[in-house]
């Protein structure tokens, strides 16, 4: 996770207003009544635009309050993840972070409830707001919900006031939501507007203060006072020498920099682009993102309208707000084929797009491994030793300690290991939620062909697993098997990507070539190509050793086929030690090659003293511990002097 407390330097904008959790029911087509189950997300207007807006690749901040409890924490770290500082988002000693449910009834039914009576975001504090800090923006972007109560009006004036004084520009996206102004029973959150002269008169009396204001047109109603656009932005521009930009829906949008012309498409009119919808939730969050994207860039008011609606587009076609938002390489891809894509839920290279430019965290410059989510090798080994089976628990949790004990002597920040479920479920969640790299295997094991540990239903079981676990699949597999065994392996892969793609789970995929066939420098180039060929596109490669020649097919065909793929790390194949870091060294010399994850070599002669009963717990993790340390130095070793290697 990244730190964002330490930076002090530029910001691009701060986000003031709303933010929350979202749940978003998973079926759809249902009432709010029926849905028996909802996905997490970040939420709430400022929240989803300081979000987007990073992942724009602008410099945002949060400048809000959350509870003290685990939804705060989350909205913290999610933001975090994406990249928003966080230095000015409060925690509040005893609110409660906002919630809000949300159904997808059909394309025009998007039933709301939120949950936010007297909570964190509503509270902010104004003292604590720091005027030096909104000085180092360019911009302060407001919604307009904090303009409806006193407490949040006076964290509103100190704002606006530092960054008039600071030369910041102001943003207003109006934002209106009557349930908000309590002008709906608690559940009408999705009432979008009830005219209402207080409204107005509360709204008029801040639009001075802004450099843009944004909205809808009935947001425009809302506080021109008027159900005539046209009118409505008349009595707007009387109050505010502000840029106003109308949101028309799938029209696209209009820009209004002086006098209000006799028809509204006689403004700076951007057309928008046709998608199918699957929720508009979002929407205008993501609109406001394209657009400070591009306004905050220079970019003609045109080009920040056309990233405006093409984000939008982008989002009305996902699922949740948040999460669906683009990165920029997304946005631009999407824009460079616009015309060709009606549905960007469906489009392949979008998605992938999507999947991969989001993925936390963003890089994992090396990957130093311990794997022991052998099954079959262990059960044999402790019938050998005449040991009980359900000793094997204890193991796995014991080589969790040494993986963390290993990984400090040889310098890591912090272990990756591979583990299993089914002898190593207590493993795995003594290491989950600590930021480490962690595997964890579907196969069954010496599977030809291949075939998953529990059947075929692989959602129901992925649905289960915490997104940073990472699917491990191992497949013997050669591109000159039968062509009835070949076309099965292929079939179950390309079944696996894509219940990983469904449950947002990062695949590595273990290719081993089958004992007794013949093998070159070509068997695995052509072994990945071929599954390219067929759109798996795996996030890590686990390959043996291979030749420079072998490793060179292999960063081409990477770099072709998926230039975002993570990398490939080494596997082991209980090869002695010394061998081991033989084969280490033309990998050292490849970028793509990230490291390794070994077992065998590590913990085996250790877990079978361990079993028979001739060590203990502390020597097991300490020989097991110095055997990972000594493989980490040696791969670190082998990669500084690589370049040496390559110039020699």
């Amino acid at each position: 996770m990244q730190e964002m407390n330490a930076d002090n330097g530029p910001l691009d904008l701060i986000c003031l207003g709303r933010v929350a959790v979202d749940l978003y029911a998973q079926q759809i087509g249902c009432r709010l009544e029926d849905v028996s189950s909802f996905s997490k997300y970040l939420g709430g207007s400022s929240g989803n635009m300081a979000y987007g807006t990073a992942r724009l690749g602008l410099k945002s901040a949060m400048l809000s309050r959350v509870g003290n409890e685990q939804m705060g924490n989350f909205v913290r770290e999610e933001l975090e993840r994406a990249g928003v500082d966080t230095t000015a988002l409060q925690t509040d000693p005893e609110r409660h972070t906002g919630l809000v449910l949300l159904a997808l009834k059909d394309r025009d039914t998007f039933p709301l409830l939120f949950y936010r009576r007297d909570c964190a975001d509503m509270a902010i504090d104004h003292e604590a707001i720091d005027p030096t800090f909104i000085g180092r923006a360019r911009a302060l972007a407001i919604t307009g919900t904090h303009l409806s109560t006193e407490i949040t009006r006076r964290a509103c004036r100190k704002a606006l006031d530092a960054a008039a004084e600071h030369g910041v520009k102001r943003v207003l996206d109006i934002d209106y939501r009557p349930v908000l102004w309590g002008l709906t029973t608690p559940g009408d959150g999705e009432t979008r507007f009830i005219a209402d002269e207080t409204v107005t008169t509360d709204l008029q009396a801040w639009l001075p203060d802004f450099d843009l204001i944004v909205g809808t047109e009935e947001e425009f109603h809302i506080a021109g006072g008027s159900t005539d656009t046209l009118e409505a932005l008349r009595a707007v521009r009387r109050v505010t020498g502000a840029t106003l930009v109308c949101k028309l829906g799938a029209q696209g949008c209009v820009v209004v920099e002086g006098e209000i012309p006799e028809r509204i498409e006689d403004g700076i009119l951007v057309e928008g682009v046709e998608v199918e919808v699957l929720n508009v939730l979002g929407a205008g969050d993501a609109f406001m993102s394209g657009l400070l994207r591009g306004w905050l860039r220079g970019e003609r008011w045109e080009v920040s309208a056309g990233y405006a609606n093409a984000c939008g587009a982008l989002v009305v076609s996902r699922h949740g707000c948040a999460p669906a938002m683009p990165t920029e390489e997304e946005l631009f891809d999407y824009l460079a084929r616009r015309g060709e894509v009606p549905r960007p839920d469906k489009d392949v290279r979008l998605n992938h797009l999507h999947r991969v430019t989001t993925r936390v965290p963003a890089e994992w410059p090396e990957v130093c491994g311990l794997a022991f989510d052998h099954r079959r090798q262990l059960t044999d080994m402790a019938r050998d030793e005449h040991a009980d089976p359900v000793r094997l628990s204890a193991l796995k949790r014991l080589l969790v300690r040494a993986a963390e004990a290993g990984a400090q002597r040889g310098g890591l920040d912090k272990p990756a290991i591979l583990v299993d479920d089914v002898l190593g479920q207590e493993a795995l969640n003594a290491a989950s939620g600590r930021g480490w790299w962690i595997g964890r295997p579907v196969e069954q094991p010496g599977s030809r062909p291949l075939r998953f540990q529990y059947g075929d239903d692989l959602g129901s079981r992925l649905q289960h697993w915490p997104a940073e676990h990472i699917i491990k699949c191992l497949v013997f597999y050669h591109p000159d098997d039968a062509i009835e065994l070949r076309l099965e392996q292929e079939a179950r892969l390309r079944q696996l990507y894509e219940a990983a793609c469904a449950n947002g789970l990062e695949l590595l995929v273990e290719v081993i070539p089958p004992a007794g066939m013949a093998v070159d420098d070509t068997t695995l180039p052509r072994s990945l190509q071929r599954l390219y060929n067929l759109g798996i596109r795996p996030d890590w490669w686990k390959l043996p050793a291979l030749s420079d020649t072998a490793w060179h097919a292999v960063g081409c065909i990477l770099d072709v086929e998926d230039p975002h793929c993570r990398g490939v790390v080494l596997l082991g194949l209980d090869a002695p030690m010394e061998e081991l870091k033989r084969g280490f060294a033309p990998a050292a010399r490849q970028p793509h090659c990230k490291g390794f994850t070994v077992g065998r070599t590590l913990f085996a002669a250790a877990s079978r003293e361990w079993l028979a009963g001739r060590i203990g717990d502390a020597e097991l993790v300490t020989r097991v511990a110095d055997n990972y340390a000594e493989l980490i130095q040696e791969w670190r070793h082998l990669r500084r002097i690589a370049p040496q290697l390559e110039e020699a």
